[in-house]
């Protein structure tokens, strides 16, 4: 383990910071320092983790939970497609699980029809082995979330500057209560309606105030609103989660989200003063390799 290769991420983005969409990268990246002792158990796992970065060369596989877990074989998702363009590549951050890569690319290549925009502009998925990132989500471990900018992707191909300094697109409103109506449009509801009907996806996350534009504009067709849950933070891209593989028995599969629309009382309460305002928590702290599945090891110090 001594031989973790040190990865030349934008952690200029401070280590145990956010990384969120607007949150500029850079063109020089400096190396994270080797770690004095990598076995040492008491070593977060994203210390490890977040060093490893080339994916493991082993069978495709998601291991464990979205918040607690790994990814064997990922694939990179290609910085530039005909019908998307990957965002702040210094981070590292553009690979997955080879199925969640090919929907990004199904996806991508009907956004023209679907709602006018040239494609997509993708942002973090996982890193090259999944694990606890350095900085930002809890979640995206296990190479099956992605988040997708609520901003077109322009014409022509973005610079490597432009990549890392562009901000997202804030669709919410500045009192958070509802989208704002000046950048909010009916392709962002034809865009997130399009990716909640495909099958493979189990979950879409956005703003509270997004999900109350779209449920305010889902017409009769409500049923794909099930697959999309508020939570805060996702006012600039929203956020698509694979269901578990067929066959991946090593993967761990939330509960199914509750049924109907979700557009009454339990989107009501996401705008109460409580959990607009919500009082600071305690930080969690790190989680250790011991509390990963026992395969992430193997998927960490595999060549």
């Amino acid at each position: 383990m001594n031989a973790i290769r040190i990865l030349p991420l934008a952690v200029a983005l401070v280590i145990g910071g956010t990384a969120s969409a607007q949150d500029k990268g850079t063109l020089t990246p400096k190396p994270l320092p080797p770690l004095t002792n990598p076995n040492d158990p008491s070593v977060p796992a994203k210390e490890l983790f977040g060093r490893r970065d080339t994916p493991a060369s082993l069978q495709a596989r998601a291991i464990g939970s979205y918040a607690r877990g790994c990814v064997a074989g990922a694939t990179a998702v290609p910085i530039d497609g005909e019908t998307w363009q990957v965002m702040r590549l210094s981070r590292n951050r553009n690979w997955g699980h080879p199925q969640l890569v090919n929907l990004l690319q199904d996806l991508s290549a009907r956004v023209p029809r679907i709602n006018g925009w040239p494609g997509l502009l993708v942002g973090d998925i996982s890193q090259p082995r999944g694990g606890p990132m350095l900085t930002g989500h809890a979640s995206h471990q296990i190479g099956l979330d992605a988040d997708i900018w609520l901003t077109p992707m322009p014409n022509r191909r973005l610079t490597r500057l432009e990549r890392e300094e562009m901000s997202a697109t804030n669709v919410v409103r500045e009192d958070r209560l509802d989208v704002d109506p000046e950048v909010w449009t009916p392709q962002h509801t034809a865009l997130i309606r399009a990716a909640a009907k495909e099958r493979r996806v189990a979950r879409i996350f956005v703003n509270p105030a997004i999900k109350k534009a779209l449920c305010r504009e889902a017409g009769e067709d409500r049923a794909w609103l099930t697959k999309v849950r508020p939570m805060w933070g996702h006012n600039y891209h929203f956020h698509i989660r694979l269901a578990c593989p067929s066959g991946e028995a090593g993967c761990s599969d939330q509960d199914p989200p509750p049924g109907g629309d979700g557009c009454g009382a339990e989107l009501s309460r996401w705008f109460t003063r409580d959990m607009l305002f919500p009082k600071p928590g305690k930080p969690r702290p790190p989680l250790r390799m011991a509390q990963l599945p026992a395969e992430c090891r193997q998927v960490l110090v595999a060549p």
